[in-house]
């Protein structure tokens, strides 16, 4: 149940962590019934009138130890914890950075780089908690029960019984949510990647909305996604709420039981006082795991839904690496250029252009003739483009992107200049009027 065996492969080093956190967890549990015990067993002494104050010091001494040694576990655990969510986020932070590399500067045609935003930061983050907290306590949760149920067994075996039996309604009710909140969440998600992406897109091009006064129109629409995730969003809360109340019912009715069951045979005489006492005392902790499981469960949920999203990135297919440099002779030939962003709506059309080499050549016409979309396709950037593009007879899509960057400088309107030396080959986008200019520059 929620275990993605291709997410832990992928991150191998937490899996040290995650085992030396289940067994830190367990050794604070093992803590956690001996002070119990020792408590139990000085309650009946005191009812029973055997107590004397030489029992102070070894019972007081036992108690030191043991909770020295709980809270031991319980900083160890949390420090392993935290060592593995560090180690997710660092290596799968690597790879969607080494995957958008080999993806190029291109990567934007697969992708929307919103989505590589968020799914690098907020859905990173949320598969943090599923290492650090959800696996761990996922398996600790299944040792604890079994655990207690062995000890308690030579106390009272059918309390101990009713108590184990009780504990899997919890998982069952995780299982029942787990398809509609699998869905849900399928859906949050892409929600809120579509809203990034409105709202990336519309930031960049704010100036131009304003020029065309359509920003109340983007504003609008963007309110209209806002709502729908708002809706979303309260959904997935609804749902959380919901199968916590479901959980918290079976977790504290289950101890409820096991509390009666022990009072029932502390009055039959089949169990002393200390016996009834560490039963009560120990009920909980048959159900608090799995209910401490359950309220990971939502956000792991969350979690593996951003996983699907950060798979789907580095599943993307690479394109082929090309190795040659760009020659001496820099002059730009670009003949039957053709680019489209999507099928109804062509930018470029059998666009013919030569930059000579030593050249300045401006590019003019009215916003969305598709000059920043040529200096794109020079640069590399948009390479779905048909007809021939070469620079000194030199495909373009055959140079490599190393050389082609070491040759090539982009400066859109909102570039920022430093001391640098010019590159041999400039492309300039200017700001976006209703008439701007693009112009390349080749220098010997």
């Amino acid at each position: 149940m929620m275990i993605n065996k291709r997410l832990i492969g992928t991150v191998q080093e937490s899996r040290k962590y995650i085992a030396f956190n289940v067994a830190l967890q367990w050794g604070a549990l093992l803590a956690n019934i001996g002070i119990m015990a020792t408590l139990a067993v000085l309650m009946q002494n005191l009812y029973t009138g055997t107590a004397n104050h030489t029992l102070a010091a070894p019972v007081l001494g036992i108690l030191a130890v043991l909770i020295a040694f709980r809270f031991v576990c319980t900083a160890l655990s949390s420090r392993m914890s935290y060592l593995s969510s560090r180690m997710v986020k660092r290596v799968l932070r690597e790879k969607i950075y080494r995957k958008l590399l080999r993806l190029g500067t291109s990567y934007t045609e697969q992708v929307q780089t919103s989505e590589i935003v968020q799914v690098a930061s907020e859905g990173v983050d949320q598969l943090e908690t599923y290492f650090g907290a959800y696996l761990p306590q996922f398996f600790y949760s299944m040792l604890a029960p079994l655990t207690l149920f062995v000890f308690l067994s030579f106390i009272s075996l059918p309390s101990a019984l009713v108590l184990l039996l009780c504990v899997p309604l919890i998982p069952v009710t995780i299982a029942g949510v787990q398809t509609w909140a699998k869905k849900l969440l399928g859906k949050y998600w892409g929600q809120y990647t579509a809203l990034g992406d409105t709202f990336l897109e519309n930031l960049q091009g704010l100036t131009t909305l304003k020029i065309y006064q359509t920003d109340g129109y983007k504003q609008a629409e963007m309110q209209v996604q806002a709502e729908k995730f708002r809706k979303i969003t309260m959904k997935v809360l609804s749902m959380q709420l919901n199968s916590i109340t479901i959980m918290d019912l079976i977790a504290y009715g289950g101890a409820a039981l096991g509390v009666i069951l022990a009072a029932l045979q502390f009055q039959s005489g089949k169990v002393d006082l200390a016996g009834c006492l560490l039963i009560i005392l120990l009920a909980a902790d048959f159900f608090l795991p799995m209910r401490l499981l359950g309220s990971f469960f939502h956000i792991a949920m969350n979690g593996m839904a951003a996983s699907d999203k950060i798979f789907r990135l580095l599943d993307l297919p690479e394109p082929a690496m090309p190795t040659a440099r760009v020659p001496e002779d820099h002059t730009i030939t670009c003949t039957g250029l053709c680019f489209s962003y999507d099928k109804d709506r062509q930018i470029l059309h059998d666009l013919n252009l030569t930059f000579p080499k030593g050249s300045f050549t401006a590019i003019v016409g009215e916003s969305g003739c598709g000059k920043s979309t040529t200096a794109a396709i020079l640069m590399g950037r948009n390479k779905g483009y048909t007809g021939s593009v070469t620079v000194g007879g030199v495909p373009l899509a055959e140079i490599s992107e190393e050389s082609l960057l070491s040759s090539f400088t982009y400066i859109s309107h909102q570039s920022y200049l430093s001391r640098a030396r010019c590159a041999k080959t400039c492309t300039w986008a200017a700001p976006t009027r209703p008439t701007r200019s693009c112009g390349t520059r080749s220098n010997a």
